[in-house]
């Protein structure tokens, strides 16, 4: 963790945790800035006390928290975790979004409670450290795209398959393919199979993101300079560097997020 400076307090973190269907980003966030991180796999047979072990031994033995936000995609692990907040960590006030919470983010949707809340929870973060017009991409076991109004409302979005459960479908139903990394090969057009799937994946979806950035951004009428496109999410430094569109890489969005969520519910 970084130190405070000469004659400042060190600020109570808070525990963010982003529960999503393959990875559980854990965090520390103290204003705006994430001190400590870990990723562990979400399992779904994980029980409240197993979670509860798990955090105290990632957690620094002197820590003293102020909080605990949780956003999460995985309905079951969210239980365990509810019942792991109350059991393992009693006095710690904790606020979960869901329906209901405080967001300060108006939602025009159809029907809001069908958004998943690791997507408002990225909103929330776009519209308070971005103002204006902005588009998230989210590289998780989906790729999700979220848009913000230049008012602050989240006014929709598309989901497409990640990037990873692409790969694997691929090897899986590809009879004379494989499992490959997700790394840049020598050029986009290969010279071998590993490549080509390597070109295929990465360049693909690079150009799926622009395309879809370009879109959204004509059907809002404006125009590319306008709108902030932020990369988050486990696979973004795989593919942010080939994506034209992406004007900034927030890594820790949604645990930002999660941190103005919590303030706007204490």
């Amino acid at each position: 963790m970084s130190a405070p400076g000469p004659g400042a307090a060190a600020a109570e973190p808070l525990l963010c945790a982003d529960i999503g269907n393959s990875h559980t980003t854990v965090g520390l966030v103290a204003d705006g800035e994430v001190t400590a991180h870990w990723r562990v796999a979400t399992e779904e047979r994980r029980t409240s006390d197993e979670w509860g072990v798990l955090l105290h031994a990632l957690l620094p033995s002197d820590v003293v928290l102020r909080g605990v936000a949780v956003c999460s995609s995985v309905p079951a692990v969210l239980q365990e975790w509810r019942q792991m907040l109350v059991g393992h960590f009693p006095a710690v006030p904790h606020v979960v979004v869901e329906t209901g919470v405080r967001t300060g983010l108006p939602v025009r949707m159809d029907n809001p409670r069908e958004v998943g809340s690791d997507r408002i929870v990225n909103a929330i973060a776009a519209a308070e450290l971005h103002p204006g017009p902005a588009i998230v991409v989210d590289f998780g076991t989906a790729t999700t795209f979220d848009v913000v109004s230049a008012k602050g409302e989240y006014v929709g979005g598309a989901i497409s398959p990640g990037i990873a459960i692409s790969l694997e479908a691929l090897g899986r139903r590809g009879a004379q393919l494989r499992k490959v990394e997700l790394q840049r090969p020598r050029s986009v057009i290969a010279k071998n199979t590993v490549e080509a799937l390597q070109s295929g994946a990465l360049y693909g979806f690079a150009s799926q993101v622009d395309g879809m950035v370009a879109r959204m951004t004509a059907e809002l009428g404006l125009q590319a300079d306008d709108v902030t496109v932020i990369a988050t999410g486990g696979l973004a430094p795989g593919v942010v560097d080939e994506c034209a569109s992406v004007t900034v890489h927030e890594p820790w969005l949604t645990l930002l997020g999660l941190e103005i969520a919590f303030a706007r519910n204490s």
